[in-house]
């Protein structure tokens, strides 16, 4: 029902026995009911709100390590029947080792976890994308959904959810290392690759590790507000919300030359010649075939576009050359096979979500550490301002 915003209440009788009861509120009116009463639709028979962080041996510690710092940090400025009573669950009670060899004490196993939590979040691992969850798990899972007012992944986590049928037509984010795996294992689910989080109704998925709490910091303005989730964002010394996208984050393109010879052929050819218009024909001349047989095995392999590809080199070379070189941003540009500066920052902000200029200042291992500010700059702007300052 994507026009209603579900929420679990257990609303408190006059006497000490409690109901729990389901409320469905239009998703207009949840948002004019304002936060003290949002909050009160939240509340967990007046001990804050349930949270379980679902986490099982080999977790990244950062997955669980970050939302717990987030609720924590918020909780101090919070009353105590509205904080964030979170739990740590497990496949069982004891210690978990997470995948850095850190241990967590867990203090209580599923199968033990009676409360009904307003949001479960599934930590991710480097090796959870291969774990078969149990059916008693899954089916222990599915019935924490139903209830819960959210829930959602870090990381990986989204392949639990996946295997309990919780992605099934919905948009979704994983690390990006993750995203093709994601696609491929759960079909029906809407992989967004470049995400660092996205919301589709009461479900939240993250990108990889630090994501989670970019995650939380937005749960957090959701609940109480922007305000609040800045205080947070500055406690933690984190950006409130970052700039751009996974992509920036990831590796350079690379072709499995056994798997597919003819994409490892093109890429090197396009390398050699990274500052030519390099046309369909040019590649498939490089490679000795027909334009129509190019065509056919390079998108079988590749999964792009010969013209998507060639532009992802150029901005992959163009990556390069701005983390190694003080070069102006003309002089990268021309170099890569750009028309121009404008041309290749359009271009980032299209793939990356960052201008070149941002991304040097991001990436380039000699430049100035720059004090970190929480206010976000939208990149279009950026693109003006660099304009302008060419212009002059």
């Amino acid at each position: 029902m994507p026009a209603l915003a579900r929420s679990r209440a257990r609303l408190l009788h006059r006497g000490k026995s409690q109901l729990p009861v389901k409320a469905y509120v239009a998703r207009d009116r949840w948002d004019r009911l304002g936060r003290p009463l949002r909050l009160k639709l939240l509340l967990n028979e007046g001990l804050g709100m349930k949270v379980a962080i679902v986490l099982f041996d080999g977790v990244q510690a950062l997955d669980v390590a970050g939302p717990l710092d987030v609720f924590a940090e918020a909780n101090t400025h919070l009353p105590e029947h509205q904080r964030y009573d979170v739990s740590l669950v497990g496949r069982e009670a004891g210690i978990v080792t997470c995948s850095n060899g850190m241990q967590i004490v867990v203090p209580v196993g599923y199968l033990d976890a009676d409360a009904q939590y307003d949001l479960l979040l599934v930590a991710g691992g480097p090796q959870l994308p291969d774990w078969e969850p149990p059916r008693e798990f899954l089916s222990w899972l599915q019935k924490q959904v139903r209830g819960a007012a959210r829930f959602g992944s870090v990381c990986n986590g989204a392949f639990v959810l996946g295997h309990a049928g919780l992605l099934d037509g919905k948009q979704v984010t994983t690390h990006w290392a993750d995203a093709g795996r994601l696609g491929n294992a759960f079909p029906r689910a809407v992989v967004q690759p470049d995400k660092i989080f996205i919301r589709d109704g009461r479900l939240f998925t993250s990108a990889g590790v630090s994501a989670g709490i970019d995650l939380c910091l937005s749960l957090v303005t959701e609940d109480f507000g922007h305000e609040e989730a800045v205080r947070v964002a500055k406690r933690l010394v984190v950006y409130i919300q970052r700039e751009g996208g996974q992509s920036q984050y990831s590796p350079y393109i690379a072709a499995d030359k056994e798997e597919a010879p003819i994409i490892g052929k093109v890429h090197r050819y396009v390398t050699d010649h990274i500052g030519d218009a390099l046309s369909i024909e040019q590649l498939a001349n490089a490679v000795s075939v027909s334009r129509r047989t190019f065509s056919r095995v390079f998108a079988k392999y590749a999964k792009v576009t010969p013209s998507a590809f060639v532009e992802q080199v150029r901005v992959d070379t163009a990556r390069k050359l701005l983390e190694a070189s003080d070069a102006p941003l003309k002089t990268v540009a021309f170099e890569c096979g750009f028309h121009n500066a404008t041309h290749m920052r359009t271009t980032f902000a299209r793939r990356l979500n960052v201008t070149p200029k941002q991304y040097r200042e991001r990436f380039r291992g000699t430049a100035q550490i720059k004090r970190l500010s929480l206010v976000h700059e939208d990149v279009a702007e950026e693109i003006m301002l660099e304009e302008l300052a060419e212009a002059a």
